[in-house]
């Protein structure tokens, strides 16, 4: 169909135009119109005529004339396959609902970034921003939302997920399935995870009955994603020559580093060392074997952490607001745990107790 030429016109003409009302054309132009619960029909009506019409929604002249730049800035550690990107894609869910614009960082681990990203967001001003498995020290004058954050600030909201629960899956996964000695791979020191998910495992164990043998515990040093850090720990662990059954690992591509370490000495997975993971990335269900693994709900935090933001922005949420809104996670068995073998330990990792 040809475009009609015409000039520019203002939304009240072209709601009067598609005899609607001003709103109604605002929130379908602006993205928002299944947020509102408008009719599908209405909605194609409408984008078909700003097509026609050459009408588009003017965002700046918003801005200026409610005083809201409708911007949220979100801060990551890195964006690669995994963690990061699935709980984006929770926080994109919700802030296209409500036409909403965000951008994103990564800092990197690097202390310049972490102090210096949120000041910048506020130089640009943002509506609110969402810290995702990044610690921020400093009080700041917009709604603060942290994904695993364990940090308190005034005003801030927590979204985390019940570690007690997630250990006590894991660890009675595989003490039901034989295991004593496990080896454990703690995440980095910088994670916002590490400390909360190690205490919850102490504990759990202790209540168990599982002994920690130091000797099988290590920990990711570097910074990289991917399943490089998880091998290099897991080679480590190995040159020990401490006997295990099984390993816990910190995340799912630590799980699938530590594989690749077990291959290399020629043991099996799960015949010869079981390996459970954690988060359920798309990555888990897909790998040989499929892991065994802690789902957390990462997109579901991600959606959660973004209409709280919003609900803070718009102060929709009852005073005083929860520091914490938690999260529960499940098991996932899939074929990378076993039962304990009853042939005898290969001797690299000797005789289980």
């Amino acid at each position: 169909m040809t475009k009609i030429p015409f000039k520019p016109i203002t939304l009240k003409e072209f709601a009067e135009i598609l005899e609607l009302s001003q709103s109604t054309v605002s929130r379908i132009v602006n993205g928002a119109g299944a947020a509102h619960r408008i009719a599908e029909e209405t909605q194609q009506r409408v984008l078909h005529a700003a097509a026609l019409y050459g009408y588009t929604a003017n965002a700046v002249a918003r801005s200026l004339r409610q005083k809201r730049t409708y911007t949220v800035g979100v801060i990551v550690p890195e964006i690669s396959e995994g963690y990061s990107t699935a709980v984006l894609s929770g926080i994109e869910d919700e802030l296209l609902k409500d036409g909403y614009f965000y951008f994103v960082v990564s800092h990197r681990h690097r202390a310049d970034l972490l102090l210096g990203y949120p000041r910048m967001m506020l130089a640009r001003s943002v509506e609110g921003i969402i810290a995702v498995d990044t610690p921020i020290e400093e009080e700041l004058p917009v709604p603060l939302v942290a994904v695993s954050g364990h940090k308190r600030h005034e005003g801030a909201i927590n979204i985390e997920l019940h570690h007690e629960q997630a250990a006590r899956l894991a660890l009675s996964h595989l003490q039901t399935l034989g295991h004593k000695r496990i080896a454990f791979i703690k995440g980095q020191a910088f994670s916002s995870d590490t400390s909360p998910r190690w205490r919850a495992i102490v504990d759990v164990a202790k209540e168990l009955g599982i002994k920690v043998d130091p000797r099988l515990v290590v920990q990711l040093q570097s910074p990289e994603p991917g399943a490089g850090p998880g091998l290099e720990v897991t080679r480590k662990l190995l040159e020990t020559k401490q006997p295990f059954t099984a390993i816990f690992a910190f995340n799912d591509v630590t799980a699938i580093g530590a594989i690749l370490a077990l291959r290399e000495v020629g043991l099996r997975v799960p015949r010869d060392v079981s390996v459970l993971g954690f988060d359920d990335v798309l990555v888990a269900s897909t790998n040989n074997p499929p892991l065994t693994t802690i789902h957390q709900p990462l997109r579901a935090m991600g959606q959660a952490a973004a209409s709280t933001l919003l609900g803070l922005i718009r102060d929709d949420i009852p005073h005083p607001h929860p520091a914490v809104i938690t999260v529960y996670p499940k098991l996932v068995v899939r074929k990378s745990t076993g039962h304990v073998s009853t042939h005898t330990a290969p001797a690299s990792l000797g005789a289980e107790d």
